[in-house]
């Protein structure tokens, strides 16, 4: 999501800084025309003087470990707090899975959260992020569709344990659906709601329909050049390996994007995510072999 959206902004002509932990990744995002930050997620305050200084925050990064709830809280408040007052948008990334599973019900804005443990956090802090609006903060929070495009993102999963053991391994009976947004569609919607969007604005960022695990775990295999053979993994058993992951794998989601579409003009053009899975980034990426 970063390098896709950062790739955005620059293309709608504005000037990106982007958080690196280490000279190594400072130098990672010179080369893409991206001013480095340096600082760290564990460290908020070493965020709050860039925060400052921004003309406006979006907010993408997680630790993607144990700290993570602990983490995004202490940097988005640290973050918010450098703005009130000031007028300026902070975008924070939320997720689909903050509804838990709706079934055949599709989800909007204004469906009640129900979140799986692993992201149990985030119930009350997207609250807490559009309450700045009150602070002189155009808080916005987006809620991405499970992310797809440029070889990235969950679906590597089901690519990568095809390539490796000859078989898309998927968790559950693998009838639950998971919605979608292309990685830079999902990056165009964010553009827009930086410089476009209301103070306490909601999004969520999916497009088209959801598919069926099952399915996509089929298309991932083919992909692969495993003929399409795919493998349940049941929950319990995941559970032991992935812990409260594995929980929320097995959603079961319907998403409307439609409100970012009126609202902002979001127009989003991604291909198919089976055909991406069949014969485009992911297959790619497994032909290469990573």
């Amino acid at each position: 999501m970063g390098t896709a959206i950062a790739e955005a902004l620059l293309k709608a002509g504005h000037t990106v800084d982007g958080l690196a932990r280490s000279p190594e990744k400072a130098k990672q995002l010179e080369a893409r025309g991206i001013h480095p930050v340096l600082g760290d997620l564990l460290k908020p305050e070493t965020l709050a003087e860039s925060a400052r200084s921004a003309d406006g925050i979006i907010h993408t990064a997680n630790t993607n470990d144990a700290n993570a709830p602990r983490a995004d809280r202490a940097a988005t408040r640290t973050m918010l707090e450098a703005l009130k007052g000031s007028g300026k948008p902070f975008v924070y990334s939320s997720g689909i899975w903050v509804l838990g599973s709706t079934g055949k019900r599709m989800a909007d804005e204004q469906t009640p959260m129900n979140p799986p443990a692993l992201v149990a956090h985030r119930f009350g802090l997207e609250r807490e992020v559009l309450a700045y609006k009150d602070d002189g903060v155009r808080a916005i929070v987006i809620r991405p569709a499970a992310v797809y495009g440029r070889g990235g993102g969950l679906l590597n999963m089901l690519v990568d344990s095809a390539r490796q053991s000859g078989a898309a391994r998927f968790v559950g009976n693998g009838e639950n659906y998971w919605p979608f947004v292309d990685v830079d569609d999902l990056a165009q919607l964010y553009v827009l709601a930086l410089e476009k969007a209301a103070a306490g604005s909601l999004y969520i960022g999916a497009h088209g329909p959801s598919y069926r695990m099952r399915d996509l775990a089929e298309a991932a295999s083919i992909g692969a050049g495993a003929n399409g053979k795919v493998e349940a993994w049941a929950q319990e058993d995941a559970r032991k390996t992935l812990g409260t992951f594995a929980d929320a794998l097995v959603l079961d989601q319907q998403a409307s994007g439609e409100k970012a579409k009126r609202e902002l003009g979001w127009t989003p053009r991604g291909r198919s995510v089976l055909d991406e899975l069949k014969t485009g980034s992911y297959a790619r990426r497994a032909a290469a072999g990573g």
